[in-house]
């Protein structure tokens, strides 16, 4: 037998190599399906262009705009409604808001909707969802694991500091952590920053200051205002770094090649003439989509595109053939050609959002048409921004009769009932065009989109108005503040049955 001599100081570095390279961290191998895995993430309240992916010079994305440099990110991106539960529950069924039988705030999506989430769930699919929930308890079901932050809904509205640091993020590694590694995942991450109200204490990294703020030009350059606004940055910048955690953690599970990433809003900054308009502020939205497999990073697409198109498209990638029912469209092909489009044209709309109103949007590429129905209505900001320090700021302004022409829709009564705008020309939507003689064809045709998808819809005028929850000027509830809120139905059968749903602990002193 031949023996090989190996001198002994050979072999101890032979020893010793193996020895070390067998303590290396080992990165766990990937478990690839056929299916990919899907990481849907939400933000609350965030406009598109307070990402530094999308031209913000000061706000603190780094995650972000690193996600977009390793996918793509699309400059079009819309939502059907801008107002918190009708946006996601839009989302889950596929449906536009009027046909969710959920399209007021805090109506639950009757167990009757389908989801796509429940969809996945039967294919095979293990689903979580971790943070703000938001979607009714007919939907608990959707979700193998649902990790809901607990908050508290106070007298004037939400409270958020009772769990964790209050992000609604700090549960979304621990959902991923213990999900089955036998199947494909999704996940519904939905954070609660940067939902007012904005804490001006140590529970969020204050990492702005005035100096970092950009304002539109349709709210007043006030210290209180830039303070408002940088505490809204601080909270992005909070949820940014859970994203990065968030792809730290798939990378480190071996699973970040085969899983599809998207990061939306629910809705634009609660600010006034943002959140609950359906100007750009209000329903345009980030939206950026990571997967590694099969997107070209630093990708751009400028092509319109629709929350309402989510439902359809997750399923088609998950191998699933899209409900009849869902109106949206699939988009998994603009991922690859950069060059399709699947839609002309986006549709929006606002129901009543803590204050009563009704008014309908289509928006082009280039234009903008807006129907304000209810147009006897200010066009009031949602109650959270009226307690806020930007609105307080709006209206001492207002007293003091400094406010520009922009400044003053918020308190304008009645409202123009149509409004066109060159969002090109006009990207702030402050030129109302409607009056304007040289647009007369494009006013007809935008007019007859409306009318179009309205009819094909079948999205009509409520009977009855709902009464506002709180007092316009005040931001304080009404006796017609209930919550836990009954659904669609039960105002329906009480509107029916000429009852006005009433809170029967309301108490007159809480709005002094």
């Amino acid at each position: 037998m031949f023996h090989l001599k190996i001198p002994s100081v050979i072999f101890n570095i032979l020893v010793l190599v193996l020895l070390v390279s067998s303590c290396k961290p080992q990165k766990k191998e990937e478990v690839v399906f056929n299916q990919p895995n899907i990481v849907l993430i939400i933000a609350d309240d965030v406009s598109w262009n307070d990402i530094g992916a999308y031209g913000h010079p000061n706000v603190k994305t780094p995650n972000l705009n690193k996600l977009a440099k390793e996918g793509m990110r699309f400059t079009e991106a819309f939502l059907t409604t801008s107002s918190c539960s009708p946006s996601r529950t839009s989302i889950i069924s596929g449906l536009y808001p009027h046909n969710t039988d959920a399209e007021q705030l805090s109506w639950p999506l009757p167990d009757y909707k389908k989801t796509f989430v429940q969809q996945l769930k039967d294919a095979g699919y293990w689903t979580g969802l971790a943070g703000k929930y938001h979607l009714g308890d007919p939907v608990r079901d959707d979700f193998d694991a649902l990790l809901e932050m607990q908050w508290l809904d106070a007298p004037i509205g939400l409270d958020r500091k009772l769990k964790g640091d209050g992000s609604g993020c700090d549960e979304w590694i621990s959902l991923l952590k213990q999900r089955p590694k036998d199947k494909p995942f999704f996940t519904w991450l939905a954070s609660f920053d940067a939902h007012r109200p904005f804490y001006d204490d140590n529970s969020c990294p204050k990492v702005h200051d005035t100096s970092d703020v950009t304002l539109p030009p349709y709210v007043p350059n006030t210290d209180l205002v830039k303070k408002d606004y940088s505490l809204y940055y601080d909270e992005i910048s909070r949820m940014d770094d859970y994203i990065g955690k968030v792809v730290a953690e798939l990378e480190v599970q071996g699973v970040a090649e085969n899983t599809m990433v998207i990061f939306i809003a629910d809705n634009g900054r609660a600010f006034p003439r943002d959140k609950t308009t359906l100007y750009d502020g209000g329903i345009k939205t980030p939206w950026i989509v990571k997967w590694p497999s099969e997107i070209k990073g630093g990708s751009v697409n400028n092509n319109l595109i629709s929350s309402v198109d989510i439902a359809p498209t997750l399923m088609q990638v998950a191998g699933l053939k899209p409900l009849a029912e869902f109106e949206g469209f699939d988009f998994s092909g603009m991922l690859k050609d950069t060059s399709k489009e699947i839609r002309d044209q986006i549709y929006a709309e606002d129901h009543f959002h803590d204050y009563e109103d009704y008014t309908r949007a289509i928006r082009t590429k280039q234009f903008k048409y807006v129907k304000n129905f209810y147009d006897d209505l200010p066009d009031t900001p949602s109650a959270d921004v009226n307690r806020g320090r930007s609105w307080q700021s709006m209206l001492e302004e207002y007293k003091k009769g400094t406010l520009t022409e922009a400044q003053l829709k918020c308190f304008k009564k009645p409202r123009d009932k149509e409004e066109l705008f060159d969002i090109v020309a006009d990207p702030f939507e402050l030129n109302n065009l409607v009056e304007n003689t040289d647009y007369e064809v494009t006013l007809s045709e935008m007019r007859d989109r409306l009318k179009t998808t309205r009819t094909e819809s079948n999205d009509f005028l409520p009977k009855e108005r709902t009464p506002d929850d709180f007092f316009r000027e005040t931001g304080l509830p009404t006796k017609y503040r209930l919550r836990p809120r009954p659904s669609k139905a039960v105002y329906m059968k009480a509107q029916k049955d000429g009852i006005i749903l009433e809170n029967p602990d309301f108490v007159e002193a809480s709005v002094k």
